[in-house]
């Protein structure tokens, strides 16, 4: 009994011991608890214990875990992973939203140029009725506009209307000018009767084919760019699977339960882990390249008719000629508006002084019939050629987004222990699979129901967008808004299972719902605010260290496996 009783003692005195190197590895998880404000300290336990009560970071050892702190360090998985897909993402939205604020801006510039070169030419060759000419310019060139930047008018009708309204005034001044101007009810005539009669020929025709032209595709490339940025916001707070929450606490917080802060996952593990959570995100990948090529192939037809800052520059080029063309026939003209609107009818005759038609056709003659075409640093095609230049490089985002996350920040580097799942191992065991929803069907890490619906739904954009942009499908009145763009409501509450978890509540039709939002140049959700994202850049621990800690905690569960038997014993001493 004496040599039992001084066994006993001896192995108090060794548990005694243990449990203060163990309250200290508690310690170092309380740091880490407060520094990644995980949750309130309370949470922790003085020391380690038993984990029964934990359902996934379970372990045979005692934890520094408690249930609640479980519940924490899920929260804080899904937060940092979300985190980290908002910071891969950051630099290819930052890359299309600046662009679509660059070439919305350029089209008001083009616009402007447009009607200032138009208004100019007019003051130029036919200084007379450039001032009551104002006024239709500028109705035509914000029509246009409007049109551009996605309003859906008919060209047709919006530059028709224009050369009706500029008629009267090439009747008044330059085809039968006379000692005052004609009445308000003759150039109502006059304006009425502009259809039948043709007096710029098919200029209007031409000016109409041109602008729908090339104002389709650049309506077409500003849709697509907000519709990328929609790819983006979905991808960006994708809602993960009840499973792949559960896998994304095991890889990051379970090894905190024993002690093990310093540890990151294993590469195959990581990947495993990675590509069953972003299974349905990599889908995504074939229509993304496609999204890509399709951009491309729409950069390079938008030149000569389809270019649209040629065709605007070039407005007042093609006016000159309409209106000399008028001029030309004047007598023609003249007499066909006699037959449909009778003689002209005047105001009473005030002093004017009067510009001959001599004097003007000289005038006219003296200004360059073609425009050059400007090529400068701010131009439209220099723009998307530096635009297309950048987004190339992100061609393959989506199909390696998993990997790229591993590699470059989760997973521990080749050489280093690494933790697999239950314990810090050399190397990770378990079979790699691949990309996509087909290959998890052997994941051992992550179950993957299916494909997620929302991903799928913004798949059928892309799908929809690239037949578009390769002109397989000839957009109709109101297509483009079908594929209207926005982002999430502001609990990113886009897709992947609702359970009691998420705090969420179906309407039980398995509908998915989802508020949507113009994304409209820069604005704080498009530029993306990436100051407060969390990086994974933990310090590795040593090999000694590692080891170290992992002999702690085997041989504190073996001590406890000798001592409770010896309690046992003195309690009934």
């Amino acid at each position: 009994m004496g040599a039992l009783w001084r066994h006993c003692v001896f192995l108090l005195a060794c548990c005694c011991g243990s449990g203060f190197g163990s309250s200290n590895k508690c310690d170092e998880v309380r740091k880490v608890f407060q520094l990644r404000q995980i949750g309130p300290n309370q949470l922790l336990p003085l020391s380690p214990r038993p984990g029964s009560d934990l359902q996934v970071c379970m372990s045979k050892n005692l934890t520094c875990c408690t249930k609640k702190m479980e519940e924490k360090y899920q929260v804080a998985a899904r937060r940092d992973i979300q985190n980290l897909l908002q910071t891969s993402s950051s630099s290819l939205k930052f890359l299309i939203s600046r662009n679509v604020a660059a070439f919305q801006e350029t089209f008001e510039v083009l616009m402007r140029q447009a009607e200032n070169h138009t208004f100019t030419i007019l003051q130029q060759s036919y200084h007379n009725l450039a001032d009551e000419a104002m006024g239709a310019v500028r109705e035509l060139f914000t029509d246009i506009g409007l049109f551009l930047l996605g309003s859906e008018l008919n060209v047709d009708e919006l530059v028709q209307r224009f050369f009706d309204a500029l008629f009267p005034l090439v009747y008044n001044h330059l085809i039968n000018p006379g000692l005052s101007d004609i009445s308000p009810g003759y150039a109502e005539c006059v304006r009425s009767v502009s259809r039948d009669v043709r007096p710029f020929g098919v200029a209007p025709s031409i000016l109409a084919d041109q602008i729908a032209r090339s104002g389709v595709s650049g309506k077409l490339l500003l849709q697509a760019l907000h519709l990328g940025i929609e790819v983006i916001n979905t991808t960006d707070h994708l809602q993960l699977s009840r499973e792949c929450r559960r896998a994304l606490l095991k890889m990051h917080y379970c090894p905190h339960c024993q002690g093990l802060t310093q540890s990151k996952p294993c590469m195959g593990y990581c990947l495993n882990v990675m590509r069953g959570c972003l299974a349905s995100m990599a889908e995504i990948d074939t229509h993304w390249r496609e999204f890509v090529r399709s951009l491309e192939g729409l950069s390079a037809r938008m030149h000569g008719p389809q270019d649209l800052e040629q065709v605007l520059l070039g407005v007042h080029t093609l006016l000159h000629d309409a209106v000399g063309q008028a001029q030309k026939n004047g007598p023609r003209l003249s007499a066909q508006v006699h037959k449909l609107c009778g003689p002209p009818s005047r105001k009473p005759a005030q002093s004017v002084s009067i510009q001959s038609s001599s004097s003007s056709s000289s005038s006219r003659e003296s200004i360059p019939l073609k425009a050059a075409v400007r090529v400068s640093a701010d131009s439209l095609a220099v723009k998307r050629r530096d635009f297309l230049s950048g987004l190339r490089l992100y061609r393959t985002y989506y199909g390696g987004l998993a990997d790229q996350l591993c590699v470059s920040e989760l997973a521990s580097g080749d050489g280093l222990s690494c933790w697999n799942g239950t314990e810090l191992v050399k190397s990770y065991t378990l079979r790699v699979v691949g990309n996509g929803i087909k290959a998890q069907s052997a994941n051992p890490e992550v179950k993957v129901k299916g494909a997620d619906p929302v991903i799928n739904q913004i798949i059928d954009k892309l799908k929809h967008i690239n037949q578009l942009l390769q002109g397989k499908s000839i957009p109709k009145l109101g297509s483009l808004d079908q594929i209207e763009t926005g982002s999430g409501d502001a609990e990113g509450r886009y897709s992947g299972d609702c359970d009691d978890e998420d705090g969420c509540s179906g309407s039980g039709g398995g509908e998915v719902k989802r508020k949507v939002s113009r994304v409209s140049k820069l604005s704080p959700d498009v530029t993306g605010d990436h100051k407060h994202h969390h990086h994974y850049h933990h310090p590795p621990a040593k090999d000694s260290e590692i080891e170290g800690r992992s002999r702690s905690l085997r041989l504190t569960g073996a001590i406890w496996v000798l001592v409770l038997p010896c309690l046992h014993m003195l309690q009934v001493l």
